[in-house]
C-alpha cells in the first residue's frame, strides 16, 4: 500500500465537531460562539448548508475550530460545491493558529497536491508539527514514510536534526538503516499517543533492525520525549 493510500485510510474525511471548552467559551464573543454552535448543531442534523453559513461567519472572525470544519465541508462537498482550493485556504488558516488536526490535514493536502501544488517537504513539516503536538496519525504517517524508504534523513527538513547530530558519533549506519531508526522513533511516538495501528508497524520494523539500530531508536525516542 502506497503512502497516499495510507494517508487516505488514516485521514478519512470526517467532521471533528465537539463542544467548546469552558475556558474557550469565556474568551469568545457571544455572537461568535452562537454562530459556531449553530453550525455544529446544523451539521449534526445533516443540514450542511446552514452549517456552511454559520461556520463561515465564525471562521471569518478567526475561530480556528470553525475554519477547520469549514475546510472539511469544502473538501467533501457537503453543503457546497467541492472546492479543494478553499479547503486548503481554511485548513491553512486553522493550522497557523495551532489547530493540530488542521496541521495534519494540511500535510495531507500538501502531499496529495489538493488545492495547492504538491510539496513533500511542506507535508513532512506539517506532519512533524502535528506529531510533536500529540497527533498519533501524523506520527504514524511519518513512520510509514521512513519504513517504506520514501523519506530519507538527508532530504528531511530538520526532523530530529539535533538528535541525529548528538547520536551520530555514537552509532554508525547508512541512510537506509537510519531511515529504519527514524521510522521506529515515529512509530513509538504514535503508540505513545494511543495509535493501535502503530504496534504492527513497530513489530515489523524490529524484525528488520539490528540490536544497535534498536538501541539508537530507543535513545532518540527518549531524548525526543524530554525536548
Amino acid at each position: 500500500m502506497g503512502i497516499m493510500s495510507k494517508i487516505n485510510e488514516i485521514n478519512a474525511p470526517s467532521l471533528g465537531l465537539r463542544a467548546l471548552s469552558c475556558a474557550l467559551v469565556l474568551t469568545l464573543p457571544p455572537s461568535l460562539l452562537a454562530d459556531y454552535e449553530d453550525g455544529v448543531n446544523a451539521a449534526f442534523k445533516g443540514d450542511f448548508e446552514t452549517a456552511l453559513h454559520e461556520f463561515t461567519l465564525a471562521a471569518e472572525e478567526g475561530l480556528d475550530l470553525a475554519q477547520y470544519n469549514l475546510a472539511i465541508l469544502y473538501f467533501t462537498g457537503q453543503g457546497v460545491v467541492q472546492d479543494a482550493a478553499e479547503a486548503f485556504r481554511w485548513t491553512e488558516l486553522a493550522a497557523q493558529q495551532g489547530h493540530v488536526a488542521a496541521q495534519f490535514n494540511l500535510g495531507s493536502l500538501y502531499y496529495a497536491g489538493d488545492g495547492v501544488e504538491a510539496d513533500t517537504d511542506k507535508a513532512v513539516e506539517m506532519f512533524e508539527g502535528a506529531a510533536r503536538a500529540g497527533h498519533a496519525a501524523a506520527a504514524l504517517i511519518l513512520a510509514n514514510m521512513y519504513a517504506d524508504g520514501e523519506l530519507t534523513p538527508d532530504v528531511e527538513p530538520g526532523l530530529f536534526a539535533q538528535l541525529s547530530s548528538t547520536l551520530s558519533s555514537l552509532f554508525s549506519s547508512d541512510q537506509n538503516n537510519e531511515g529504519l531508526v527514524l521510522a521506529h522513533v515515529w512509530a513509538n511516538v504514535a503508540i505513545a499517543n494511543d495509535s493501535s495501528a502503530a504496534d504492527a508497524l513497530r513489530v515489523n520494523l524490529e524484525g528488520r533492525m539490528s540490536g544497535e539500530q534498536l538501541s539508537q531508536a530507543r535513545r532518540q525516542f527518549a531524548l525526543q520525549q524530554i525536548e
